[in-house]
Order: C-alpha cells, then sequence, then structure tokens
C-alpha cells in the first residue's frame, strides 16, 4: 500500500508543477502565490487546533522554515513564468544532490561510490542542460530566471536539511504536522504583507493578474501530495529510501505534461538531459539503501 502512495504523491507533485505553470503563464506572480499560500492554510488549519501552539521557542524554529520556504516559492514561481516547464523539472531534480551533499557538510554524512556516481551525473545533466537551454536562447550565465531557478532549488534544498534539525528526534524532534499547520499560516500572514506592499502599490504597472480555476488546483496537488507522502512514510513497513525515489520521479511527469499539453519545444535533447537526470537518482537511491 505504502509504495501506491508513494507513486499518488509523485503524480501529484508534477500535477503541481503544471499547474503553476499555467497559472503563471502572463500573470502576476505575487498573488498567484498569495492564493496559493491562503489555500494551503486552510487545507491545514486543522493541525493548529490538534497539535496546539507549543512555545515561543517552537514557534520561531517554524517561523525560519516559512521564511526560508516562501523565498525559495518566490524564486521559483518567477523562474517558471519565464522558462519552459521542461527545463524547470530536470535542474529542479537537482535538489536531492544538493540536500546530500548538505548532509555532508552540516550533518557529517559520508557518500559512498553509488552515490558519488550519481552526483557526478547530476552535475553532468547540468551542464548538458546548459547547452539544450542556449538552443532556445537561454544562457544559463547570464539569463536572471534561471538564476532564480537556482536560488530557489538552493533554498529548496536548504529547506530540506533544515526538515531534519527540526523533526529528527535526534535533534528538535517538532510533530510533523504542528509544523505543517503552522508553517502554512505564517506564509500566508507574509505572502499577505509582501502582497501588500511591494505588489499593490505598482500593479498599474506590473503584469496584471488574471484569476484561474489552476491557481487553487496549485495548493490542492501540493497538500494531496505531501499528505500522501505522510501516509506513505506511517506504514510500518515502508522504505523511505524507496518512497523518496518514487516521489522524485515526479519530474517524469510534469516533463510530460509539458512536452504534451504545452507543446514545448526542444525535446530531443531534453530528453537526454532528463534521462540522466532520472539515472542519477537512481544511483543515489542504491546508495542509500
Amino acid at each position: 500500500m505504502w509504495w501506491i502512495l508513494a507513486f499518488v504523491s509523485a503524480a501529484l507533485l508534477g500535477c503541481y508543477d503544471a499547474s503553476k505553470k499555467v497559472s503563471l503563464r502572463d500573470n502576476a506572480v505575487f498573488p498567484v502565490l498569495f492564493f496559493n499560500t491562503l489555500l494551503s492554510a486552510l487545507i491545514f488549519s486543522p493541525f493548529l487546533f490538534t497539535t496546539g501552539f507549543g512555545d515561543w521557542h517552537t514557534q520561531l524554529f517554524i517561523l525560519a522554515k516559512s521564511v526560508l520556504v516562501l523565498s525559495s516559492w518566490i524564486a521559483g514561481y518567477f523562474a517558471m513564468k519565464h522558462l519552459p516547464l521542461t527545463l524547470v523539472g530536470p535542474i529542479n531534480a537537482t535538489r536531492p544532490v544538493l540536500v546530500l551533499l548538505g548532509a555532508m557538510l552540516l550533518f557529517g554524512e559520508r557518500l559512498n561510490l553509488l552515490q558519488s556516481m550519481g552526483v557526478a551525473l547530476a552535475i553532468l545533466a547540468y551542464f548538458l542542460m546548459r547547452h539544450t537551454g542556449k538552443s532556445e536562447g537561454i544562457d544559463f550565465r547570464y539569463n536572471k530566471w534561471i538564476w532564480c531557478l537556482i536560488l530557489a532549488v538552493l533554498l529548496g534544498a536548504a529547506s530540506g536539511l533544515y526538515d531534519k534539525y527540526l523533526m529528527s528526534p535526534s535533534w528538535l524532534g517538532l510533530d510533523r504536522e504542528q509544523v505543517l499547520g503552522w508553517y502554512t499560516l505564517y506564509q500566508a500572514v507574509i505572502m499577505c504583507v509582501l502582497l501588500l506592499v511591494l505588489w499593490a502599490p505598482h500593479r498599474s504597472a506590473t503584469t496584471p493578474f488574471v484569476w484561474r480555476w489552476s491557481i487553487p488546483l496549485i495548493s490542492i496537488f501540493l497538500c494531496g501530495a505531501d499528505y500522501a507522502y505522510m501516509q506513505a512514510l506511517s506504514q510500518p513497513d515502508a522504505l523511505i529510501s524507496v518512497v523518496s525515489m518514487i516521489r522524485r520521479g515526479s519530474v517524469l511527469v510534469s516533463f510530460a505534461i509539458g512536452a504534451w499539453l504545452l507543446h514545448e519545444k526542444n525535446l530531443r535533447a531534453k530528453s537526454l538531459d532528463l534521462a540522466l537526470m532520472v539515472l542519477s537518482m537512481v544511483f543515489l537511491y542504491l546508495g542509500s539503501r
């Protein structure tokens, strides 16, 4: 049962990326992100009552996670708006590699041979993606949206490492549901402030906001993916390395949607880049067993 939930989580994550792309096309980023955070906070609001507030020390750590994740999302949303989904997906897939390298530096973990091969393949795939991007007029060195995407991936990887610090029994050991409930609430509040201060006063000079029904789907797919992921891990016989590997397969779903439904270009070269990235994840999985 747990492996079915892992595949459900991966499929929902791929649909989550596709919903973002559709919602952000020729649309204002800040309102889309605000509605995303607001709906996510509403979906997880029952956790606020079932887990309680805790103490201020705990809430400060959760607030820090909110700022970290929201910063990653802001950068990632701007990148998603301006870059092809079939390019964003494979670059986002480098996040597990960065988490692994960060775990080496922060938690003293060491790479074995298979993990080292996975990292090497990910680096090779990244440089091939640079070449592929040039064929679409995207120079990785000078394109600001690529740098936004790289920033989003780095912050996302930092968030993954921070999650280990927050919820690992050997560190803070916070309740996962408590973190979900409060950090989504803080995100919605922060995003509301940013919307009123940074976007609303200048909205006439920026891209106008257009409501689309794909916008609430962003939160629905993301919350569904996270819930399926947690349910999979709660099964007594679940293997976290397998669940994580399957979940990373969401890039295949988003790539397929970008190719078949959004009719993006240069798919042959991007398919090679994607294949190398998937092979990298396979080696990371085998090395983590």
